[in-house]
């Protein structure tokens, strides 16, 4: 995890989490949708979720950069903007009670994916791994992951490992058609030798985990 192409050309991911006031979310999120066209002009939101399942009143965007000066350049405009602060920040900072930001960068043998269809439901797990980092765990944490793609009931859609935040974490994100769809697959998952062998190797190197189900959002790019 800690080798590969992702040291080499600099690219990064910026995930954030907001938790928002419970009365305020059906107005946030309309906000969001209406004002967020502003931003991805100066970087790529890659997604941007609300969610559903596993913890209530949260968004989730991840944002994509080049390197670390241009994730300054874009802060940089964006204080600058009368209209993304006039018209969003301001009206919604009243609206949060949290934020929360973490970069990660994707594994080396991951790719950002696609869903093969809009529409469906996206799983954020995450992974608190111990300390030592992917010389101790990545070969047994990657043979989990392809045991669960291997079964094909859901889509990979991207691996990140921290960089900045809680360090050890490993955040996967999932796609599946439905929430039934997901059920299904885990049912016969569990059942699967190769995913509960993988799994078995792979947990003596875990703390904790979680996950959440996502909802996207109109704005979001990946739906």
């Amino acid at each position: 995890l800690a080798t590969g192409p992702r040291q080499n050309n600099g690219i990064f991911y910026e995930i954030r989490t907001y938790d928002i006031k419970p009365a305020k979310m059906k107005e946030f999120l309309e906000l969001a949708n209406e004002h967020f066209h502003f931003c991805p002009a100066r970087s790529e939101l890659v997604g941007f979720w609300y969610t559903d399942l596993g913890a209530l009143n949260k968004v989730l965007h991840i944002w994509k950069y080049d390197n670390f000066a241009h994730r300054t350049a874009v802060r940089h405009a964006l204080a600058n903007d009368k209209d993304w602060q006039g018209k969003f920040i301001s009206v919604v900072r009243p609206m949060m009670e949290k934020q929360h930001n973490e970069v990660a960068y994707l594994v080396p043998w991951c790719q950002l994916g696609k869903p093969p269809k809009e529409g469906g439901v996206y799983e954020w797990v995450t992974f608190q791994m111990k300390p030592g980092g992917p010389a101790l765990w990545g070969e047994a944490f990657q043979a989990a992951i392809n045991a669960h793609i291997n079964t094909g009931y859901t889509r990979l859609i991207g691996v990140f490992h921290t960089e900045y935040g809680l360090l050890n974490t490993v955040h996967v994100l999932w796609w599946n058609e439905s929430p039934d769809h997901r059920a299904a697959g885990r049912h016969s998952a569990h059942e699967d030798a190769r995913v509960v062998a993988a799994v078995r190797d792979s947990v003596r190197f875990l703390e904790s985990q979680q996950n959440v189900l996502l909802i996207p959002m109109q704005c979001s790019p990946l739906k």
